[in-house]
């Protein structure tokens, strides 16, 4: 991809507080890549492609990567609060679909924060404490919104420490198969086996979709772009860095899953790395892996209702909801009122709905979100602005909306059901918008 990195971007004045580095954008897009979801996603992998984990791991890394090219330009061409929603505003100058994507962003960042607390909630956190689902899961919610009023500095700090110990675990999985192969045990021909009776490819794309989930997380970034030194210079090699890092990792769990347990066994397990490591026969103690575990949910639920706040405040500065949204917090600049109202839908959000389908619908509306971005590319080229800013080749958007058509296309009707019944809600609410006389363009 090409770049145009100087020096000297110049972003303007801003509500919010310029206070993330390059290392910090660096480690909140890792630490939101790297969340919890590779810590149960072999087991369903495996289902799909057997042994090969590897593979769809690879696959999505390169997917994400050009959508991700998307992103890079426009975020360091236009370094505002609100991501997709206001990239779509500016290139189609359609409000009704500027507000559809910021609202299928915002839907999306609320209902995977929904589904984390519900999985903080579960058995992982029943290993130390017997409490109801829900109200753990409300209370988890509270607390994650006062961390991410306190301050984005304070929440980036805190993540810092919850990517080191989220990714340590992954380190424990790879390291311990490596122990394992050193003993003479585990199986290496495991990792080019397929289910009988599949066609590889088939299989590998179809495992894509799902191993798509565990990258997306990189959208969360382009939210918090406003609050970034230097974006031009910072965000492409986070960016990159992040994703690049996060897909070797992934890479090599899969490749250590499938050397340390058959794909059947797998498959059959709720905690399928802590299936691995004990499988290794290195001494490492269940508590030890519920714990990062809980780490790695409650780091995703930060980055994720970080991002929703943020494309609420965005929306709410462009006109596409209501003003009161926009308000920051006084000393603090942080968009109190958005990290209020998201919060309490995610909340309402756990009294409903199943992890799985949650889960799939979260990517659905990403992908329309991801197109629309990708689009926005070729059609802001003609848009100049005064500061340097990344630009990647003409080609690569094409290739990202191509990706995501394909992805859209292995989705299960009821996903779509969902998906497009949210959307719904947002055509209703952008209807009442403009009925009580909101500015909406």
């Amino acid at each position: 991809m090409a770049t145009q990195l100087q020096p000297g971007t110049t972003t303007g004045e801003s509500k919010l507080r310029q206070s993330i580095t390059g290392p910090l954008l660096f480690v909140f897009i890792l630490g939101d890549v790297l969340g919890a979801g590779i810590y149960a996603l072999m087991g369903v992998l495996s289902q799909e492609v057997g042994g090969a984990l590897w593979l769809p791991l690879a696959v999505a890394l390169l997917l994400a990567l050009l959508t991700a090219g998307s992103y890079a330009e426009l975020v360091t061409k236009y370094p505002r609060a609100g991501g997709a929603a206001i990239f779509a505003e500016r290139a189609f100058r359609n409000p009704l679909v500027a507000f559809l994507v910021g609202f299928a962003m915002l839907a999306a960042g609320v209902t995977s924060a929904a589904g984390l607390a519900l999985a903080f909630a579960g058995d992982y956190l029943g290993t130390f404490l017997d409490v109801p689902a829900v109200p753990a899961a409300v209370v988890f919610l509270g607390l994650v919104a006062l961390l991410n009023a306190r301050g984005i500095a304070e929440s980036l700090r805190t993540n810092l420490v919850m990517t080191v110990v989220e990714v340590s675990g992954l380190l424990i999985v790879i390291v311990t198969v490596a122990v394992l192969l050193g003993r003479g045990g585990g199986d290496v021909g495991r990792v080019t086996e397929f289910p009988a009776g599949v066609s590889p490819a088939a299989a590998t794309l179809g495992a894509a979709v799902i191993a798509y989930y565990s990258f997306v997380g990189f959208e969360t970034s382009a939210n918090v772009a406003e609050e970034v030194r230097d974006p031009s210079r910072a965000y492409p090699r986070a960016l990159f860095g992040a994703l690049v890092t996060a897909g070797v990792v992934y890479v090599l769990v899969g490749l250590a899953s499938s050397i340390a347990l058959p794909a059947a066994e797998l498959s059959a397990s709720s905690g399928p790395l802590l299936a691995v490591v004990q499988a290794t026969g290195v001494g490492i103690p269940a508590w030890v892996f519920s714990l990062i575990a809980l780490v790695a949910v409650a780091n995703g639920a930060l980055l994720t209702m970080i991002m929703a706040s943020r494309v609420t405040y965005g929306m709410a500065e462009q006109g596409l909801l209501p003003g009161v949204l926009a308000r920051v917090l006084p000393g603090r600049r942080t968009p109190a009122v958005a990290i209020v109202a998201t919060t309490v839908l995610a909340m309402l959000l756990t009294l409903v709905g199943d992890l799985s389908v949650l889960a799939s619908t979260v990517v659905l509306l990403l992908l329309f979100v991801f197109i629309s971005t990708n689009v926005a590319v070729l059609v802001l080229r003609r848009d100049r602005v005064e500061h340097a800013h990344f630009r990647v080749p003409a080609v690569v958007p094409v290739l990202g909306v191509a990706s995501c058509v394909l992805l859209l296309t292995r989705q299960e009707g009821t996903v779509w059901l969902y998906g497009l019944g949210l959307l719904a809600v947002g055509v209703a609410l952008y209807g009442l918008t403009r009925l009580s006389g909101r500015r909406v363009s």
